[in-house]
């Protein structure tokens, strides 16, 4: 094989491709990433058996082939390659690669193709494309509340699947037991009918990755077993969490009548203050008490003492208690698009409804805790 290509290009396609790649591996061919070279491209392609990253890079190719090298390490080093340097890669079919650019020149051990592997896709019973700009909000709204339980393992990525309720809606739903995220969009031409899939959370963040940047539209490929993803010229293979999501509609409050409107802003930089002082043996529990037009948030800390700050919010409940952890609070309000956050309330110790004020495409259910 011997190629030139254009080092910002081959960079690119590099940081797509090798983070999939996990730094320990018990097989040593999973470190290394493929190279593949024929016609006026190169194809790179590196994973992990669960997540296939695939990106073609134009390049002078001179004589085609195939071989893999290792995949962090050629990253490193083309990323401190001169910007805009012209970088050739050339083997003799033996086991090394020799990467030239300017003055510098590098020879790397390479692996046999033979033996890299291929996460067969198989047959995509649904089809469709979809904004970029919608998926990449649908993860933005609901990610964090993806779980991180190894026992519970269907928790471990967010549920996508379509709801027929006054037309057909992609939703996404994401919980971790304490806090759910819920967030839709007008189902895609093509989405309606597919399977509910639950998708891995190394997954979500390397998709997020490759919107990042992007526009236009990006072809999302389903089947029961797998997911596809092409954005470009990247394809992001993965297969799916095998498991039934909860019955998330179950746990979704319908009779929370307490509702209470408050500044989106002031709100979490008060929770944030009140917060320095909450143990986490505590489980970073901050206190809300409504009274008179007022909100007072508090923390008591028997270590370090108590905080407290008062907020005016629009309440039709006068001497309601709640309280919450903290950090769960402040992901949720994190996530709120409107100038005001609307809580709705049924007692201290049933879940509450977090919503955006006059929006009704997402939502978040967050379980209360004992202050």
């Amino acid at each position: 094989m011997k190629v030139t290509l254009e080092r910002n290009h081959l960079l690119k396609s590099l940081s797509h491709v090798h983070r999939v790649v996990e730094r320990r591996n018990t097989y040593p061919i999973l470190a290394n990433v493929l190279f593949k070279a024929s016609d006026d491209k190169v194809e790179l392609r590196a994973t992990d058996l669960d997540i296939e990253v695939t990106e073609s890079v134009p390049a002078m190719v001179s004589t085609p082939g195939t071989t893999t090298v290792p995949a962090h390490t050629l990253y490193e080093i083309v990323r401190k390659l001169a910007d805009g340097a012209e970088v050739r890669l050339e083997t003799d079919g033996g086991e090394n690669m020799v990467l030239t650019s300017g003055r510098s020149r590098f020879n790397l051990a390479c692996l046999s193709p033979d033996s890299f592997p291929d996460l067969k896709s198989g047959a995509f019973g649904h089809e469709f494309s979809m904004p970029v700009t919608a998926l990449r909000e649908l993860i933005e709204r609901t990610q964090f509340a993806i779980s991180n339980e190894e026992t519970r393992y269907y928790l471990n990525g967010i549920y996508f699947h379509t709801v027929d309720i006054s037309g057909t809606v992609l939703r996404a739903v994401a919980t971790d037991g304490h806090r759910m995220a819920r967030a839709e969009i007008d189902a895609p031409e093509g989405a309606k009918g597919m399977p509910g899939i639950i998708v891995p959370k190394k997954t979500v963040g390397e998709v997020q990755k490759l919107l990042d940047g992007a526009d236009g539209e990006v072809l999302v490929e389903v089947s029961e077993t797998k997911i596809r993803f092409a954005v470009g010229e990247v394809v992001l293979l993965s297969k799916l969490i095998e498991g039934t999501f909860p019955d998330y509609d179950r746990v979704t409050p319908k009779n929370n009548d307490k509702q209470m409107t408050v500044d989106r802003a002031s709100f979490a930089t008060a929770v944030d203050r009140v917060s320095t002082i909450a143990s986490e043996r505590g489980g970073k529990a901050v206190k809300l008490h409504a009274t008179d037009g007022l909100l007072e948030l508090s923390v008591t800390n028997p270590d370090h003492g108590t905080a407290s700050e008062e907020l005016a919010v629009e309440f039709d409940t006068d001497g309601f208690e709640i309280g919450f952890n903290a950090r769960y609070l402040l992901d949720i309000i994190g996530q709120i698009r409107s100038e005001s956050a609307i809580f709705m309330f049924n007692d201290a110790g049933s879940p509450t409804l977090v919503k955006d004020d006059g929006e009704t495409r997402a939502l978040y259910v967050l379980m209360p805790m004992r202050v």
